[in-house]
This record gives C-alpha cells, sequence and structure tokens, in this order.
C-alpha cells in the first residue's frame, strides 16, 4: 500500500546526506520531521482501522461458527424426531454457516498480517523520528562548520546527484494517504452440468451426514 511505502522512504533517508545535501539544512530538518510527525499519525490511524477491521472480521467467524453449531443442534432434534427433510435441511443450513466462518477465518488470518505490517511500521517510523529529534542540533552545527565545503561541491552535486535533491524535494511537498484496500474474491458459476454435479455432491454429503447423524443419536 502506499502508506507503507512512504513510510518505508522516509525511513530508509539518510539524515547525514540530507544535511549534507541541503542548502538549508534547518528548514530541511524541520520539514523532514514535521513529514515524519505528519506520516506517524496517518500510520497510527490506520493501525487503529486495521485493528477494528480485524475484530470486525473475527466477530463475524465466531457468528458464523455459533449458527454452524446451533443448526447441528436442530438437525440433531429432527433425527431424534425422526424428522429427515428437516435434518437435511438444518445440515444444509450448518454446512453453508461452516464455510462462512472458515471463509472469514482466512480473512482473519490475513487481516492480522496488515496489521502486524502496520505496527511495524509505525515503530520503525517513530525511532526514525527520535533520531531525527536527536540528531537535528548536532547535524546543523556540523553543516555551519563544513558550510565552505558544501558551497564548493554544489556544482557537483547538481551534476551528479540531482536524482536526490529531487527526491528530498518531493519528500518535503507530497503526502501521500494510503488506506488499505480489502480485496473480495467472488466465484462465477460454472454450466450447468457442473452445477448439476455440485449438487448431487451436496446432497450426497447432507445424506452420509444425516446417515452418520442418525448413527450417533442411536436411530436405525
Amino acid at each position: 500500500m502506499a502508506l507503507l511505502e512512504r513510510v518505508r522512504t522516509l525511513v530508509r533517508a539518510n539524515l547525514n546526506d540530507l544535511v549534507d545535501k541541503a542548502e538549508d539544512p534547518e528548514k530541511m530538518l524541520k520539514q523532514l520531521i514535521l513529514d515524519m510527525e505528519n506520516q506517524l499519525m496517518q500510520v497510527k490511524t490506520q493501525v487503529a482501522i486495521s485493528i477494528a477491521d480485524q475484530h470486525m472480521l473475527e466477530k463475524k467467524q465466531q457468528e458464523n461458527e455459533g449458527k454452524a453449531t446451533e443448526w447441528m443442534r436442530k438437525a440433531e432434534l429432527a433425527v431424534d424426531k425422526r424428522e429427515d427433510d428437516l435434518a437435511r435441511a438444518a445440515l444444509e443450513r450448518h454446512q453453508g454457516y461452516t464455510q462462512l466462518a472458515e471463509s472469514f477465518k482466512e480473512q482473519v488470518a490475513d487481516q492480522k498480517v496488515q496489521v502486524e505490517n502496520l505496527k511495524a511500521a509505525f515503530q520503525k517510523l517513530e525511532q526514525k523520528l527520535a533520531e531525527a529529534r536527536a540528531k537535528g542540533d548536532l547535524l546543523v552545527a556540523l553543516h555551519r562548520r563544513s558550510r565552505a565545503s558544501l558551497r564548493a561541491s554544489k556544482a557537483q552535486i547538481a551534476m551528479g546527484d540531482d536524482s536526490k535533491l529531487a527526491a528530498f524535494d518531493r519528500l518535503k511537498h507530497k503526502v501521500i494517504q494510503g488506506q488499505a484496500v480489502s480485496e473480495a474474491y467472488v466465484e462465477l458459476a460454472g454450466d450447468n452440468l457442473e452445477e448439476r454435479l455440485r449438487k448431487l455432491d451436496r446432497e450426497e454429503r447432507i445424506n452420509q451426514m444425516l446417515a452418520d447423524l442418525k448413527a450417533r443419536r442411536s436411530v436405525s
């Protein structure tokens, strides 16, 4: 995501090199620290959003697991009452909610990875910000003492290192906000023959589940 890439760029930034190449190091450091603070707030917000999304997905998973359990209980009751049609219908519902629960379980796993990535990015950027604040005064002092040498090398920097200066200029003025994008996967139904085969397979599973359930409930 764009936000993480932005954070990686800031974390990789070499403060010494940036100060050496800046015409006004004090202004550059002030802008860099401000940029880091803004990005840190964005990452912190995104971490909170991602954690909230994770909790929502976990809740959905638990709800579907609960419904699957409830429909299995109803299937057992129907078997006890020798209502095979009701038992089949209940098992059908049980299977559907079980599949939904598994789907949410996978989404929860993916969301946890995203949350951990965002947390790691937040910690790294926080450390980089602390480094920038701690080194700021020292780097400015060093730059002032080497100002004469820096002026002499400006021409060489302009000729051979324009890409870094241009990248830093973009660093000061461009704010990229990223947002985690959740991907939805939609499966298209196959042709009629495949649908019929799947239906037969599903009915066979339900019949087998019914037979197993009857065996467990000691119903002939």
